[in-house]
């Protein structure tokens, strides 16, 4: 009876458990590389449609809003981007920020990790 439940019974090897901690281990460091990138991303996306849908801001010119921005970047330590690197467009439609900006994350040796973003805002 003891025969039959031993082979019965599985477990994981010492270099399946080695195998598995390795890829955890380089996808938790792949991922607190590349977080704070999407992070800094989305304080973006929310800088630029807070400055469209202020109601000061609609009739404003061009410098006041890459003012305006310059001054939001700083508080949340956004230096990715520049004022000057924002797009304002004014049409019917309303208007409209957004910038293209590129992150070069190294990840070992001569690899390097290239994201390219294009947050933009319309006012709704």
């Amino acid at each position: 009876m003891i025969k039959i439940t031993a082979n019965r019974q599985r477990g994981v090897t010492l270099s399946g458990l080695l195998t598995w901690a390795i890829i955890i281990i380089l996808a938790a460091i792949g991922g607190m590389k590349i977080i704070p990138v999407y992070i800094q991303d989305a304080e973006i996306k929310s800088i630029l449609s807070s400055i469209v849908n202020d109601p000061d801001m609609q009739g404003a010119p061009s410098k006041s809003m890459r003012e305006s921005f310059s001054k939001r970047a700083m508080m949340n330590n956004i230096n990715i981007v520049t004022a000057n690197d924002i797009e304002i467009v004014k049409d019917e439609r309303g208007l409209s920020l957004s910038v293209s900006y590129e992150v070069k994350i190294p990840l070992t040796g001569n690899a390097t990790l290239l994201l390219e973003f294009n947050p933009s805002s319309l006012k709704k």
